[in-house]
């Protein structure tokens, strides 16, 4: 009986400290690191000059009539200020701040103020659309307490994290959280590999750091899931990814991508039996660009890219990043799966932004800017709703409507309604144009009602009414 107490006794000692041991305790405060870390966030507001016509005449034309066109080029062109908030942080005693590039994007003025109390003008050093990243060169000789950037890869899902940042212009702002979530994508932006957190995030947290518990920066807020504020669900791009991009920005001023020239899509279960493949996995190449790195190695549509410079590729998805983040003119070995065998090919990388695929996939992009209109009662800037946005979104065919490409910080839908959301109705009524919106919202603001209710696809291409309350 003695050596049964004996054997559980030592059974129970030893769970207890590999227990204590394996895990880390929850900390009692937040309020030395807040203190320590707060004078290198920074708080960033922005203005935008905006140029609108106005109508020259005392009436309004129908939606749709042929008179709209004919005279809208005699409207009197007129500007305004708009302003915008984000946050930022300081990663060199020089100050160099980092931030998201939609915070000062197309900005005239940025401002950017240090400890609560110091406003300094910044410049643009570079700017990355892709993974939303900008760098900023404040313009002082004053000396500045930066912060350090730490291993994203080494982060897991339930570590402690602290965010700090600007939500709603309220500067110097603390929240905690765990990590929630790794490898999320939520079709923001052309890379993405976000971590998930539920540290409170909110506008104007965009561009803050979000750090561990050793002070470090493993993620830059991003963006939130959630129309109202906050809902816990906050994503922050990773630092191992952000910092290569960072650093290409201050020396060249602009991101040199390393660049494959394939179209890929998802292995599916169906197509990884088909070629006698374990399990779906890789990226199965669709086309190769001519003249391309891939063309050149011997790489051809039908292959499956299981294995990139030593890195698995699990997904599809993981490719394009890994790829990207590759220095150009490197040779890599690439493993693929061909005619139900692992071969091997070695690839010289081009460079991304000087590929055809880059400048067809700009071009359509300044197409699609060329085409926004603002409206200014919501303060959003909007595009016309194509056959190809129906087909893609696989909505129903006779949907007409304008996409949301823009959203002003202080815009009445801001909390409401999501990037890319598509309005198909207001006041109960077909909208088919810009000018359809323009004018509805028009009529609300001159009415005693000053809400308009919008009709929306959300990003879930879900149909849903809102009301918005316009000022």
């Amino acid at each position: 009986m003695r050596k049964i107490k004996i054997i559980f006794l030592t059974i129970v000692l030893t769970f207890t400290f590999s227990f204590s041991v394996n895990s880390k305790p929850v900390p009692s405060s937040f309020a030395d690191l807040a203190e320590k870390l707060m004078p290198s966030v920074v708080n960033i507001s922005t203005t935008t000059t905006i140029t609108t016509n106005s109508n020259p005449f005392p009436f309004q034309f129908p939606p749709g009539s042929p008179f709209e066109d004919m005279f809208k080029e005699f409207g009197t062109p007129q500007q305004r200020q708009s302003a915008a908030l984000g946050s930022g942080f300081i990663i060199d005693e020089k100050g160099i701040v980092v931030t998201n590039n939609h915070v000062i994007q197309d900005a005239d003025d940025i401002i950017v103020r240090v400890n609560g109390d110091q406003e300094f003008k910044a410049k643009v050093l570079g700017a990355d659309p892709l993974m939303d990243i900008a760098v900023l060169q404040l313009e002082t000789d004053e000396k500045f307490v930066p912060v350090a950037f730490g291993d994203s890869d080494k982060a897991r899902i339930g570590d402690w994290v602290l965010a700090i940042g600007n939500p709603f212009g309220l500067g110097g702002t603390v929240t905690a959280g765990i990590i929630s979530a790794r490898n999320r994508s939520i079709g923001l932006s052309r890379y993405e590999d976000f971590i998930q957190t539920d540290a409170s995030i909110n506008s104007g947290n965009s561009g803050g750091p979000l750090f561990d518990m050793e002070g470090n920066v493993i993620g830059i807020n991003t963006a939130i899931l959630g129309r109202n504020g906050s809902i816990g669900i906050g994503f922050s791009i990773p630092s191992n990814s952000a910092h290569i991009v960072i650093k290409q920005l201050i020396e060249f001023g602009e991101t040199k991508r390393g660049w494959l020239g394939v179209r890929i899509q998802d292995v599916t279960k169906e197509i990884a039996e088909v070629e006698k493949l374990d399990k779906a996995r890789g990226a199965l190449v669709a086309s190769v660009a001519e003249n391309s790195p891939s063309e050149k190695a011997g790489i051809q549509a039908g292959d499956i890219i299981l294995e990139f410079n030593g890195e698995k590729i699990n997904q599809m998805k993981e490719l394009p990043a890994i790829v990207a983040r590759t220095e150009v003119g490197k040779k890599v070995e690439v493993k693929i799966w061909r005619e139900k065998k692992e071969i091997i090919k070695y690839v010289i990388l081009g460079r991304l932004e000087t590929s055809e695929d880059f400048k067809i996939s700009k071009n359509q992009e300044t197409q699609k800017q060329d085409n926004e209109e603002i409206i200014e009662s919501l303060r959003i800037a909007v595009r016309p709703l194509t056959k190809e946005d129906i087909k893609n979104r696989k909505l129903p065919n006779q949907t007409t409507g304008v996409v949301i490409t823009k959203i002003a910080n202080n815009s009445p839908v801001a909390n409401s309604i999501e990037l890319n959301s598509i309005i198909v109705e207001a006041q109960k009524k077909k909208i088919r144009s810009a000018d359809d919106l323009r004018n509805i919202t028009k009529e609300v603001l001159n009415s005693n009602q000053k809400t308009v209710l919008l009709a929306i696809y959300n990003n879930q291409n879900q149909r849903r009414y809102i009301g918005i309350k316009l000022d």
